[in-house]
């Protein structure tokens, strides 16, 4: 196994293997990557991890939520992923694939210039977050300008929130995080007042959110704290939290490219999938935000696992039909 950006070790790591050649690439090493590659090591299949290293949640210092990781750093996580499926046998390389073509197996074509192949294909790519562009927003991002009140509501509860509404969907998050504090001012910035709907006006009152117009133009930081928001008017508004809505940009670039059926939401374009996270393209599947908006860490973990058991079980069977044939042959069965 390699951490760097060195050579794959093209070896053959456990019998029955060509080297070279592995049963299963996994395109992504976050949650839904590493999950799928911890089964199918354990599963005693050749796996290999390629590994760009931009995991969405990379800002934060802390992820909640998860069951017995409840507060673990993103990066502690990733740490002890990858220590784990090394235990397996699975190799793990740093860098980013740019292509996959198909041609019986999976040729996976890596920014350096390497090719491997594989048999079949996990996509966890993920997703990344395009912020407003106010500014400030993006320098706190993680810090005290968050976006989902599940991952962090906990943390800042009771302080004065702020919501930079990004459209009219955004007094959705409004009413949402008043779960977490009774001291929500909702600024419309480029929204007018009068594209909420009249039930959105009924409940931010009965939420007790107050609703303030114009633009907001900067985040007033003090001694690496945010203070508050100032507006386009010069009207300074303390707040130390602001919730934004991020807008999602998949990274499903090489499941296009593969041919995969995609839907679109208003979070963006995603593969269709089914069940076990099996997109249009046999041999291919897809987990974690590669697959929705969503999808939070211990999601993305299930989805990996289901994926690599649904894989597990896809090449066992098709192992046993291709060696059912052979032995038919050689007996000169029918």
């Amino acid at each position: 196994m390699t951490d760097s950006k060195g050579p794959i070790d093209m070896g053959s790591k456990s019998k029955g293997h060509a080297g070279g050649r592995y049963d299963v690439a996994v395109v992504g090493g976050g949650a839904a990557g590493l999950s799928a590659a911890l089964v199918l090591g354990r599963a005693r299949r050749r796996t290999l991890v390629v590994d760009a290293g931009e995991p969405r949640n990379a800002p934060s210092s802390h992820m909640q939520g998860y069951l017995s990781r409840d507060g673990m750093s993103p990066a502690e996580f990733l740490a002890v992923g990858r220590e784990e499926i090394a235990r397996y046998g699975v190799e793990l390389v740093r860098g980013r694939v740019t292509d996959v073509a198909r041609d019986g197996d999976f040729t996976v074509s890596l920014e350096d210039g390497r090719e491997v192949r594989a048999r079949r294909l996990v996509v966890a790519t993920g997703l990344r977050d395009e912020l407003p562009g106010v500014p400030g927003v993006a320098e706190r991002f993680g810090r005290d300008v968050l976006h989902c009140p599940f991952c962090h509501g906990w943390e800042v509860r009771d302080e004065p929130f702020g919501v930079l509404a990004s459209g009219a969907a955004s007094a959705h998050q409004a009413l949402m995080v008043s779960q977490w504090s009774k001291d929500v001012t909702f600024f419309l910035h480029t929204v007018a007042e009068e594209e909420l709907t009249d039930q959105d006006r009924r409940r931010l009152s009965a939420a007790g959110v107050k609703l303030v117009p114009g633009e907001v133009t900067e985040l007033v930081i003090e001694d690496d704290r945010l203070t508050g928001v100032r507006l386009s008017d010069g009207s300074f508004h303390a707040r130390s939290v602001l919730y934004v809505a991020p807008r999602p940009v998949p990274r499903t670039g090489l499941l296009k490219r593969l041919g995969a059926q995609m839907d679109e939401t208003p979070f963006g374009t995603y593969p269709v999938v089914d069940a076990t996270g099996l997109t249009s393209v046999p041999g291919v599947w897809a987990a974690g935000n590669a697959i929705g908006f969503s999808e939070q860490v211990i999601h993305a973990a299930s989805g990996g696992y289901r994926a690599a058991a649904a894989i597990v079980g896809d090449l066992l069977m098709s192992e046993l039909d291709a060696a059912a044939v052979c032995r038919g042959r050689l007996s000169g069965a029918p």
